[in-house]
């Protein structure tokens, strides 16, 4: 069983509560998954060069892939051992919350108006003579379901949100999440592309934003954590120092 964190300083002051220890290796599978499966979509879409609105889901799926390789440098450099600094020991829990907000939060939204594109493409979907066209309908909107159980992940206190936000912020950010990303599919699915421009621009400038706070706050609440964290003493007849609790 893993060892209970302090939960009370030196000083007799609260310290921070920390995310979990996580995988780097599962990390680094995950860093490989989100550059390869949306930097593969935007190159076939580029290949497609149609419709229209393929313009922004071409870029989401470009931000989702490359955001993945500045995340895996933050997962990379993670270490805990004898030299490490309180940057190194937040690199994994900076490298998801990139991976949850500058790749993951782009590919739910591009998704959406991608499938409805894909599905409604003349030029994709060129009909034999005698062949009936048939509307998918309300089953469109299956792949925009996805988004659903990325709130909960958040909300559930899953995600690296839960720890750097108070739950009142973490509630709000993830509603506007899902707000934006409902309104970017409507202005898509009204050909109102300009809005949808501007409804993914305010989305990707929101989750800058919170990578920038949370990535600082980490390291701030793992710095102050180090230095106020009780020491423990040494076992008799070891080296006779203190050790840190983990």
């Amino acid at each position: 069983m893993s060892k209970e964190r302090a939960a009370v300083g030196v000083d007799g002051l609260a310290l921070p509560v920390l995310p979990p220890e996580r995988d780097a290796r599962v990390c680094a599978r995950l860093v490989r998954v989100m550059f390869y499966t949306p930097g593969f979509l935007a190159l076939l879409l580029i290949k497609a060069g149609e419709p229209t609105s393929f313009g922004i889901s071409v870029e989401l799926l470009m931000l989702s892939s490359v955001a993945a390789i500045v995340a895996g440098l933050f997962i990379s450099a993670q270490s805990t051992i004898a030299g490490s600094d309180h940057a190194s020991r937040v690199g994994t829990w900076s490298g998801t919350l990139i991976l949850e907000l500058l790749s993951v939060v782009p590919i739910l939204c591009a998704i959406p108006s991608l499938f409805h594109e894909l599905a409604n493409s003349r030029l994709l979907h060129a009909l034999a003579p005698g062949a009936t066209d048939v509307a998918l309908g309300a089953s469109e909107l299956l792949p925009a379901v996805a988004v659903f159980p990325f709130i909960l992940y958040q909300l559930a206190g899953f995600g690296i949100l839960h720890y750097i936000l108070s739950r009142p912020m973490n509630w709000v950010v993830n509603i506007g999440i899902l707000s934006l990303i409902v309104f970017a599919t409507a202005a898509n699915r009204h050909a109102n592309y300009g809005m949808e421009k501007t409804a993914v621009s305010i989305l990707v400038i929101t989750m800058l934003i919170t990578v920038f706070y949370g990535v600082l706050k980490l390291r701030q609440m793992q710095t102050t954590y180090d230095t106020h964290c009780p020491t423990k003493e040494a076992k008799e007849g070891g080296e006779g120092k203190d050790k840190v609790l983990e």
